[in-house]
């Protein structure tokens, strides 16, 4: 009995190691709440939040997800709150220091708070988050497939003293009685009565709507008598890492934006959101001709220069109402990936008629879409123009990958195989003391028998 039980508790042994292994690296999730905010209708939320919940150590991002919802946890719908954008930003601050409160991540642009930016190509301060989107959160993709994962954390990359943080921007509409439901998600200046930005200054001439105009705690135009009261409000965002690891192959985010104009920005813009990526631009309405031979469609091209290359391994772009779709296409006129706006149809949260509930986003085979060093990359934006549209954006996502390790042509095998096989190594080897222990256990228990009951082996 003494050796079964030995061989039980061996077994046992063995099985909670492969447990253990099987999950040490699982996919984790965690869902947060960001700082409460209260709109009443036709107001204007634009706060940043620092230092907000995020996940901590060496770790790869798998999958960034964000929804408005009240303070039972219900979604919002579109049309009572407009989710104009979201963004979540990194940086690094010096441990135990405090960002100062403030109403924009120009506090961060102190010395002593460095931004670490994504790997895109726009110039100043804007377009350097990691994730966001806008009004098509609910059902646009953004999972990361694996082997890739957006790795971040890492200590080696960290300045001595320093901590790795997280903003998030968060911009709402309350549409609730508006008199002009789209033209408050746009923006529109005379919706809003705004004539200077934020800053004081006067806006510049032509400027119908856009971002200057719908800044935090401004008021859009409400019907006259329309009662509804404030409610609190708050973005609930979910993240999905794993833990760092060898066998992950990190991926690079690059942000493209059609209004890129490729020249840097001059001192005097560099806090008005009007630099070499301008963010926004207006579209305007086809009139009657257009109507009359079915041409309301708008065009708005760019032509933007990789500073590195590597794999596609995702990508998706992000629009308005009235969005018809964007398309990244190579230097030799190859299409990188082309996303197509989803519309809803109904009222409920996700399926709101009228507005973009999500973009389809582009997972090519690894290795089969790739991007080079210098390659001058066209991005096409088209909106149907059928009417006025002020304040529009069409940014492009895409997610690129170094080239994987070369074959070892002594093996036929590649460094990442390798490393996958040697993940596991440990556990071949102790399946085989396992094996080994259970027979020497086996025969001595079947040889004690044999002495026990008269019988010789032979």
């Amino acid at each position: 009995m003494r050796y079964c039980s030995q061989w039980h508790l061996l077994l046992a042994i063995f099985l909670l190691a492969l447990t253990v292994q099987a999950k040490e690296n699982e996919v984790k999730t965690a869902v947060f709440l960001s700082p409460k905010f209260v709109l009443g209708p036709g107001k204007v939320e634009n706060k940043f939040y620092h230092d907000i919940d995020f996940p901590r150590g060496h770790i790869a991002i798998k999958e960034f997800y964000g929804e408005v919802v009240d303070e039972w946890g219900n979604p919002v719908p579109l049309h009572e709150t407009y989710l104009h954008h979201w963004v979540v930003e990194r940086y690094y601050a010096p441990k135990g220091v405090e960002v100062p409160e403030g109403n924009g991540n120009q506090d961060l642009h102190l010395s002593k708070y460095i931004i670490v930016r994504n790997s895109g190509v726009c110039q100043g301060n804007v377009l350097g988050q990691y994730f966001g989107v806008g009004s098509e959160t609910r059902k646009t993709k953004t999972y990361v497939p694996d082997p890739y994962g957006i790795e971040v954390g890492n200590p080696v990359e960290i300045p001595n003293g320093y901590e790795e943080r997280w903003l998030l921007n968060v911009h709402a509409i309350d549409t609730r009685g508006a008199v002009d439901r789209l033209g408050c998600t746009e923006c529109r200046c005379d919706l809003y009565n705004i004539t200077r930005d934020e800053f004081d200054r006067p806006l510049r001439p032509g400027y119908m709507g856009g971002l200057l105009c719908c800044y935090d705690q401004t008021q859009c135009r409400v019907q006259e008598g329309f009662q509804s009261i404030k409610r609190s409000l708050y973005l609930r965002y979910t993240v999905k890492w794993v833990d760092w690891e060898d066998t992950i192959v990190p991926g690079k985010v690059y942000i493209l934006d059609v209004t890129d104009t490729g020249k840097m920005p001059r001192d005097s813009e560099r806090l008005s959101a009007l630099h070499g990526c301008k963010v926004e631009y207006d579209v305007e309405s086809c009139g009657t001709n257009g109507l009359a031979n079915n041409e309301c469609l708008d065009t708005k091209k760019a032509s933007i220069v990789m500073p590195h290359g590597g794999s596609v391994i995702y990508g998706v772009a992000h629009q308005h109402s009235g969005g018809a779709g964007a398309t990244l296409y190579g230097e030799d006129g190859r299409v990188i990936c082309s996303s197509l706006p989803i519309y809803g149809e109904g009222k409920e949260p996700g399926n709101e008629a009228g507005y973009i509930v999500g973009m389809s986003s582009c997972y090519p085979q690894p290795g089969t879409v790739k991007v080079f060093e210098g390659e001058t990359l066209i991005l096409e934006s088209r909106y149907n123009s059928t009417q006025k549209h002020t304040g529009v954006m069409a940014l492009f996502y895409i997610l690129v990958a170094d080239p994987p390790p070369k074959p070892m042509h002594s093996l036929q095998t590649s460094v990442h195989e390798l490393k996958m096989l040697s993940k596991y190594a440990w556990a071949l080897v102790f399946i085989g003391v396992a094996v080994a222990v259970a027979v020497i256990l086996s025969v001595g228990y079947l040889q004690r028998n044999e002495r026990e009951s008269g019988y010789q082996s032979i």
